[in-house]
């Protein structure tokens, strides 16, 4: 499982460094393979090891090509989807499109999100977090009922 945020940077290449403490498990339980490819409802990147990819494209072949809004989701996930694997150094290298897409230059942060990551623009993920806590604080977060038992 992956959980917490990690500055990193891109090189000049386009390439990041997964942080040491994931790369193991990476490694030894997912075999170096991953995907990469858009969040439909954020700017930020998702990264999936490839056999929690592989539980998405099954939910996704499951959806309507003829359903405007589940064949535009398809159209995007599995139209920016891209099949990476960590090099010895435990670096990926994220392609144009996909740095183009989140807004990636030099400076970004990745941040565990149980069976994936997400990758987001630094200064994007810092408006991501003040628009959570915004939510959070909300009385939306009330009305929710599977927050409703949910505590710390």
């Amino acid at each position: 499982m992956f959980r917490g945020a990690s500055a990193i940077n891109l090189d000049t290449k386009g390439r990041i460094a997964i942080p040491k403490r994931y790369r193991e498990a990476l490694h030894v339980e997912f075999d170096s393979q991953l995907v990469i490819t858009v969040d439909f409802e954020s700017s930020c990147l998702l990264l999936y090891p490839l056999q929690a990819w592989q539980e998405i494209e099954a939910k996704l072949l499951k959806l309507s090509d003829t359903q405007p809004t589940e064949r535009a989701m398809k159209r995007m996930l599995l139209g920016y989807a891209h099949e990476c694997e960590l090099d010895k150094n435990g670096r990926l290298l994220l392609p144009p499109p996909l740095r183009q897409y989140a807004n990636l230059d030099k400076h970004a942060m990745l941040v565990g999100q149980l069976n994936k990551f997400e990758l987001w623009d630094e200064a994007a993920w810092q408006q991501q977090i003040e628009l959570s806590r915004e939510t959070i604080q909300s009385d939306a977060f009330a009305n929710s009922e599977r927050l409703a038992d949910f505590s710390l």
